[in-house]
């Protein structure tokens, strides 16, 4: 059975992720009102299924206008798109010949240059590939709006990473022009971009204390900080996480286990020392690079392998996906579970679109008063409010009097007829007495005395 755990999702805030699964389909993700629960909802799905064209690499440049998006393919495509619509907007072939095209030479990295690209009047884009074999190359590609096949330029540049083992994992720094490889066999090494030559490669470390010697597996690989690309972090297929620098020695200046199973991905803070894994059991946890201390481990299990992890640059959120086809958001200061959504395909890859911005007042809509303007609207209801309170205590007043005065005459009213009435009563007494006094008056006349007897 899974190892799951059911948690109470709170809800994420406004954001864009895209998700890249096995059957080639790109699924547009989206979280709007947060009042409303912040429930992540699928807006838009590109692409038809195919096993074929399953996503293997990706890379986006996140940008306010003009973004692109590179989409390596199963097949040896590489499609160049548009984040924001899904439009095509170039398509080449990896390689000309068959060998270049199976697979056991796909592309395992792929990066497009967001800072020589600044021209967008130039409608070109420069790509860096890197297939499983080591073949690497840099080439500018020309942008159009057809679906047709695109031309690349000559200046192209190709070489070759390794001599023997597979690539696995593939990273471009911040300034992008430095790049590392790693992979199955191949130990990290580091390469000038410009002049496509090798400055650094990482010596494999020695034997245990049992004599055992580790084969080179390297799954995964980030550098650490924006401006430095001496130090990077590797992850392992034997579990360990791994630091890097360049400018110390050629081994690993850190080394720690996670758990018992490889690493899948890997991700660095924006803080530049925090790390996010996630491994092929489902495990996740924060890392801090400096001492190889856990932070904490996320809360909320997932069922599959993880395959990727992306921190959003902006908000304090980071998203999953792997092989049991979620689509996880996590709040990176308390690691808690914010939404997840089901994708029904094994996911391969996820980004998040930076750019995202809710339209307040979307055309055709009524606009929404500014914050001032509820405030004066609050204040005159309010008074308002006051107002009609003056008024309804008044009339209350005015209608207690009246209902006082009304009981006040009602009152002497009764007093009065109460008054007469007792009057009335009092002369019928006297009346009646006077008739009693006068019978009596009468019967003694006719009364005869004792004496005369």
């Amino acid at each position: 059975m899974p190892r799951t755990t059911t948690v109470e999702c709170p809800g994420c805030p406004p954001l864009r992720a895209l998700t890249f699964d096995t059957l080639g389909l790109i699924k547009v993700v989206e979280a709007r009102d947060k009042q409303q629960g912040g429930v992540p909802k699928i807006v838009e799905r590109w692409g038809n299924p195919d096993s074929s064209k399953s996503v293997m690499a990706v890379s986006m440049i996140d940008r306010q206008s003009q973004p692109l998006m590179a989409v390596a393919r199963k097949n040896g495509q590489i499609e160049i798109m548009s984040p924001v619509n899904g439009d095509l907007q170039a398509s080449i072939s990896n390689g000309n010949g068959s060998e270049l095209q199976s697979e056991e030479n796909n592309i395992a990295g792929l990066h497009l240059f967001a800072k020589q690209n600044l021209e967008v009047a130039s409608r070109s884009c420069t790509l860096l590939t890197c297939t499983t074999k080591g073949s690497a190359s840099i080439r500018s590609i020309e942008v159009t709006d057809s679906t047709t096949e695109s031309s690349c330029n000559d200046s192209s540049k190709t070489w070759n990473v390794c001599a023997g083992g597979n690539i696995l994992c593939c990273k471009v720094d911040t300034s992008e022009k430095f790049a590392l490889f790693g992979g199955k066999g191949v130990e990290v090494n580091v390469w000038d971009l410009d002049n496509c030559t090798k400055i650094w490669n990482a010596k494999s470390p020695p034997k245990n204390s049992l004599g055992i010697f580790t084969p080179t597996w390297f799954t995964s690989a980030t550098f650490l900080r924006k401006d430095d690309h001496q130090k990077f972090v590797a992850g392992t297929n034997n579990h360990q996480v791994r630091l890097y620098d360049i400018s110390a020695q050629r081994r690993h200046v850190l080394s720690f286990d996670f758990r018992e199973t490889p690493i899948k991905a890997l991700d660095v803070d924006i803080d530049g020392y925090s790390i996010y894994i996630g491994n092929g059991s489902g495990d996740m946890a924060s890392i801090d690079i400096r001492t190889g201390k856990l932070l904490g481990c996320y809360i909320g299990k997932c069922s599959g392998s993880i395959r990727s992890i992306v921190r959003h640059p902006e908000l304090p959120v980071i998203a999953s996906c792997g092989l049991d086809s979620y689509l996880r958001i996590w709040d990176a200061k308390t690691r808690q579970l914010l939404s997840s959504v089901f994708l029904k395909q094994p996911l391969m890859h996820v980004l998040f679109d930076s750019s995202f911005v809710i339209e307040e007042n979307p055309s055709g809509a009524v606009s929404l008063p500014s914050k001032e303007e509820n405030m004066n609207i609050i204040r005159e209801e309010a008074e308002a409010s006051s107002l009609k309170r003056k008024k309804s205590y008044k009339n209350k007043e005015n209608i207690n009097g009246d209902e006082r005065k009304k009981k006040s005459k009602r009152s002497e009213e009764g007093r009065k007829t109460r008054g007469n009435d007792g009057e009335e009563k009092i002369a019928s007494k006297d009346k009646g007495s006077k008739s009693t006094s006068k019978k009596r008056n009468k019967s003694s006349k006719f009364e005869i005395p004792d004496e005369g007897l």
